[in-house]
This record gives structure tokens, C-alpha cells and sequence, in this order.
């Protein structure tokens, strides 16, 4: 029992598809920008990140790119090749020897790239041709970098859009040779499922635009291919209302993502994974974001994980009135790698360090203390 009995809905079981999580203090999908740069290949520091936050009900993996043409940053993970399937298997090794569960988070960014990320020298592909706002983080692989202003995307032409569900398909079939435990299909943050569900994103004149049954199609096309794959009890989606890079959004919001949740309905998906809008995603009315996140848990039929900004006693709450199954949490698990015996102990909690948040090595990474080093340094 937590020392604050209003915490104690976060540490009760939960039944998440094929699996028991033994508390419902989830790791949310942090990028760190920590992976080899030409492979995209996982260390051993990545295996030691992952096991020490073992502890959490489940870890949702950094998001990590299906394919080449899916990479939008430096220094990202994919889950591709053989050299990348094998990098894996170390850190979900440690995770499971550690005592926990982990999913890989399957991602496309879509516009969100740089020519310099893509096969070729291409353009990135979207839903339609679009130039998000602000910059790409290509690190060292520009001679403007690190930040460089995003250039148009392409539309992907229907064509080519097989192709890029067998990608998804291939890169599931590579997350269970790694060894996780599932896959969530990164559908949130305007990457590139997302930009087709968005209007604001998506003009297409094909059977992939115009009406929200158009805009959906890609990702339930994308979650069938990978469920034929993996059992859907061990398949996840991520869905974003509000917010994410490039600057655009969906005119409906409130009718859009509710219907994508019923679309993802009656599959027997492990779970769905929703963000409200929060000072770190930007973008969406808090209220009325909040509002879509409850509408699309009603619409949904199976565990259902909410995230953003949550500290613990609002997730506890949230758990409590049957909101949300979970809730993860981000920037601290982040800082605090035992985070469910800080949560019990109600505290401390280290801060998280900002300027170590994207690339770099054991600093801000494996180096933050557990609380029984913290308490080991306390004067007696």
C-alpha cells in the first residue's frame, strides 16, 4: 500500500491484452536521440536505460522507425534490418530479466523529415504536399545543422501506399524477432498515420481522403497488416486529438478521433493509447481536449492508457472514475527510473535535466539515482 492511500488505484493489476501488468504506472515513448547514427542500431547503454525503468506495469518504447524513409530525426532506432533486430534483443533481454514487460513503438514521421534522412536524397512523403513549420533535427548530417527549416513533402501516391503497409508489417515481424512483447502503431503527434486522419493534412481525392471513413482508412489498413502478424492482444495504437509537430490539426477533432477509436474497436487490441493536449505536445484547448479523450475511451472497447503531463494523484483520480485503465507518464519515469516506489514512497522525485533530453551518452540517461541512493546520502 502507497504511503498515500489516494495513490493506491495506480498499483493495482491490470489486465493489458495478452498480459497482467502488476501496476498501472506505464512508461510513456521518450525519444533520447541516443542511437548509433548510420545503422540506427541500440547499444549497450540502451539495454541498462530500459532495465532500470523495468519496474513500471509496461514500457513503450522510444518510437522507432520502420523504415528508412520513416526516420524524421538523428540518431533514432529502427527496427528494420537484421543489424537492428539484433541491437534489440540485448535491451528486451534486460527489460525481461529485470522483471518487465516492453512494447516497440512502430513510426513513420512522415513530412516530419529532411531529404538528408531519406532513401536517395527524396522528398519525405505525406498525405498531400505540405511543408510543416519550424525546423528538423538533422544533427551533424547537414552543413546548416543541427536544425534545419523542414522542406515540402510529397504525396504519397496510392500506389505506394502497399508498400508502405507492408512496411508496417515487416517491422512487427522484426519487433517479435527482437523480442518485445508487442508493438504500438505510432498513429499520434501529426507523424504520418496521423496526417492522414488530420484535414488539415490530408486533401486528398483518393479512397484515402475526403470523409473521416477516408482519412481512417490508412490506419486501419496499417493495424490489420499488423495484427496478421502479431496477436491483436499484443498490438497497441497511439491517437493524438490535439498537438504535434508541423503546425496543423483536424477541423473536427471532436468527431474525428472518437470515430477512430471505434474503428479500432472489436479487434481485442491490447490497448489504446491517448494524449491530451499538454504543455509539451503544444496545440488543443485543454478542456475541450479532455473532453475527445473521455468521448474516445467511451468508444473504445478494450484497456484504455491515457498520457500527458499527468503527475501521480490526477493519474490515481483518473484511474479511480474509470477514465483511463493507465496512465503513462513521460519526463518522470524519465528523471526517476524507480518511479512506482517513488510514487508509493509519495516522494521525492528527481528533476528531470532538459539539456541532456536529446542525444549524448550516460549523462541524463542511465545516471539519474534511485531513491535509496538519494536516501543513502541523507545525513542520518
Amino acid at each position: 500500500m502507497p504511503a498515500d492511500r489516494s495513490l493506491a488505484p495506480l498499483f493495482k493489476p491490470a489486465e493489458i491484452g495478452a498480459f497482467t501488468a502488476p501496476n498501472r504506472i506505464f512508461m510513456a515513448p521518450l525519444t533520447r536521440s541516443r542511437s548509433e547514427a548510420k545503422s540506427a542500431t541500440q547499444t549497450g547503454l540502451h539495454a541498462l536505460y530500459y532495465s532500470q525503468r523495468a519496474g513500471g506495469g509496461l514500457i513503450v518504447s522510444e518510437a522507432t522507425q520502420i523504415s528508412q524513409q520513416g526516420q524524421g530525426y538523428t540518431w533514432t532506432p529502427g527496427i528494420f534490418t537484421d543489424a537492428q533486430v539484433e541491437s534489440w534483443k540485448p535491451v528486451t533481454d534486460a527489460v525481461h530479466n529485470a522483471g518487465g514487460r516492453i512494447f516497440c513503438q512502430l513510426w513513420h514521421v512522415g513530412a516530419i523529415s529532411h531529404p538528408v534522412f531519406q532513401p536517395d536524397g527524396g522528398q519525405p512523403v505525406s498525405a498531400s504536399a505540405w511543408t510543416p513549420d519550424g525546423e528538423a533535427f538533422v544533427g551533424d548530417r547537414h552543413e546548416d545543422g543541427p536544425k534545419v527549416p523542414f522542406q515540402q513533402a510529397r504525396a504519397l501516391r496510392t500506389e505506394e501506399i502497399p508498400g508502405l503497409i507492408e512496411d508496417y508489417r515487416h517491422a512487427a515481424r522484426c519487433a517479435a524477432q527482437a523480442g518485445f512483447d508487442g508493438v504500438e502503431v505510432h498513429c499520434a503527434n501529426n507523424y504520418l498515420i496521423d496526417q492522414f486522419i488530420r484535414s488539415g493534412t490530408n486533401d486528398r481525392d483518393d479512397q484515402y481522403g475526403g470523409s473521416v471513413e477516408n482519412r481512417l482508412r490508412l490506419m486501419d489498413e496499417v493495424v490489420a497488416a499488423v495484427c496478421e502478424e502479431l496477436p491483436a492482444d499484443r498490438v497497441g495504437v497511439r491517437l493524438s486529438p490535439q498537438g504535434g509537430p508541423g503546425g496543423t490539426s483536424d477541423a473536427h477533432p471532436g468527431e474525428t478521433y472518437p470515430a477512430a477509436a471505434r474503428k479500432l474497436a472489436g479487434r481485442g487490441l491490447a490497448y489504446l493509447h491517448v494524449i491530451r493536449p499538454n504543455s509539451h505536445t503544444g496545440g488543443g484547448d485543454r478542456e475541450e481536449g479532455e473532453k475527445i479523450v473521455r468521448d474516445m475511451r467511451e468508444a473504445f472497447d478494450g484497456p484504455f492508457i491515457a498520457n500527458g503531463n499527468f503527475d501521480p494523484a490526477e493519474a490515481a483520480r483518473w484511474i479511480e472514475r474509470g477514465d483511463a485503465d493507465a496512465v503513462t507518464f513521460g519526463r518522470l519515469f524519465l528523471a526517476n527510473p524507480d518511479l512506482p516506489e517513488r510514487i508509493a514512497a509519495d516522494g521525492p522525485y528527481n528533476e528531470p535535466d532538459e539539456d541532456t533530453f536529446y542525444g549524448g551518452g550516460a549523462e541524463g540517461y542511465t545516471d539519474y539515482p534511485t531513491l535509496e541512493k538519494v536516501e543513502d546520502k541523507l545525513p542520518a
